[in-house]
């Protein structure tokens, strides 16, 4: 069966990454979906920059592809064939929103199913905007991030972006 894994990894942090790595020991495929919201535009890293990171971390990830999308997560599942999407929870926020995406898209397809990873506990403070603030102030993002992302991080805030 093939996963989809949607989100806008604006950095991937580790959390994401362990989601990533239980997904692929559980579906055939999955598909990390860097999604493009119109809504969103104060990104720190561009989409390239954003799947080059990912495709990094995933690189020695067999079944574990990258693409982007600007559609609805439920009519990207369908159209890539994955049966599932997957979420990670980290905490009860993240329940609450991510039980009303899941229950909104079984209205619109009930063939796909939303599946949730409990973050580790190691991983369930970790957030991309948590990460960008603590690099933006010359902080330790090492326990956070790949090696790869702090040095993009560390790049783009000494750069004076603030």
């Amino acid at each position: 069966m093939k996963a989809i894994y949607p989100g806008s990894f604006d950095p991937i942090t580790k959390g994401h990454f362990n989601i990533i790595e239980r997904s692929a020991r559980i579906f055939d495929e999955v598909v990390i979906a860097v999604m493009i919201n119109p809504e969103k535009t104060n990104f720190t890293f561009n989409l390239e920059d954003r799947i080059a990171m990912i495709e990094e971390s995933v690189k020695h990830l067999d079944n574990v592809t990258v693409m982007t999308s600007s559609k609805l997560t439920v009519t990207m599942a369908k159209e890539v064939g994955a049966g599932v999407i997957v979420r990670g929870i980290r905490a009860v926020m993240d329940y609450e929103k991510e039980l009303q995406n899941a229950t909104a898209n079984m209205q619109l397809d009930s063939d796909v199913e939303t599946i949730f990873f409990v973050s580790l506990p190691e991983f369930s403070f970790i957030s991309s905007t948590a990460v960008k603030e603590i690099a933006m102030f010359n902080g330790d993002v090492s326990i956070f991030v790949a090696p790869h992302v702090e040095k993009a991080l560390i790049n783009y805030f000494s750069k004076g972006k603030l």
